[in-house]
């Protein structure tokens, strides 16, 4: 009887989990599949009934979306920008990474430590000094000044990320390649690189999710067309579209897809390469 009731109270809590993951879900994902959903109708379905399907699923807001603003533009500038500062971020933080995780000297753990505090500081305590030293260099506007700063922007997460993934690889792979006559820099990019590639994976998503939905520097370090990003162009598109809902759900979805799909595509290895290093056999 004591076990029937304890297998009752099981399905009981299986059901109940379940339900609130269920929930969870429904939070999550119902804001973005209703601004997809709104992106193919009309401004009467929106106006008269938001949350019903379209009765005729059109491309007018996409069209739209396209004449109304130069949102190409804005996305290719996204795309290079983006790019561009995740394979430097994810490059230079793999060399710090791996001096950290393999080389002992004075300061190691003091200098880590420095470096992971950035983690935890506000992302608007550092709004005035960036801001500065951009000027100072003559990159204000530029792509070139927003690739610098979200390369070291995301630093702290890479390099935390790279560490753990370098500190779970054995050292005997490295002592093998150093017996086979490898030199530090051969060992590195031939054999760490590569058995790191899960990590790599991890930090170079987390760079380009952060790069892509950037938007406070990027308001800061631009002014003008030139540099805009997407997430930036969003809040100038509200007056261009006026009460046209559909394009302006369309510029939407334009810009938030394709972070949806490269964590779709790569998420395993993002949860994988979080846990890299965290236990020790």
């Amino acid at each position: 009887m004591s076990h029937m009731q304890m297998t009752t109270k099981e399905r009981v809590l299986c059901v109940l989990k379940y339900l609130f993951l269920a929930l969870c879900v429904f939070v999550a994902l119902f804001p973005i599949i209703w601004v997809i959903m709104s992106s193919f109708k009309t401004n009467a379905e929106i106006l008269s009934n938001g949350v019903a399907l379209p009765k005729t699923p059109s491309l007018t807001g996409y069209r739209n979306a396209l004449t109304i603003s130069p949102i190409l533009n804005y996305f290719g500038h996204s795309i290079i920008i983006t790019t561009v500062s995740t394979v430097l971020n994810v490059l230079f933080l793999a060399m710090a990474a791996y001096v950290f995780a393999r080389c002992r000297f004075r300061g190691r753990d003091v200098l880590y430590f420095i470096l992971s505090l950035a983690m935890v500081i506000p992302m608007t305590a550092l709004l005035h000094p960036v801001y500065s030293v951009i000027q100072a260099l003559g990159l204000y506007d530029t792509k070139t000044g927003l690739i610098l700063v979200y390369t070291a922007l995301n630093l702290p997460m890479s390099l935390l990320i790279l560490r753990g993934t370098f500190l779970s690889i054995p050292r005997a792979l490295e002592e093998a390649a150093y017996v086979d006559g490898a030199g530090f820099v051969r060992t590195f990019f031939q054999i760490m690189l590569p058995c790191a590639k899960g990590g790599l994976t991890s930090a170079a998503v987390l760079a380009f999710l952060q790069s892509w939905n950037e938007f406070t520097f990027a308001l800061v370090l631009t002014s003008g067309q030139d540099a805009r990003t997407l997430p930036l162009s969003l809040s100038y598109f509200t007056a261009q579209f006026s009460f046209d809902y559909p394009a302006m759900f369309a510029a939407v979805t334009i810009a938030v897809i394709p972070s949806i799909i490269v964590f779709a595509v790569f998420q395993e290895q993002v949860v994988s390469s979080l846990t890299a290093g965290s236990v020790k056999e």
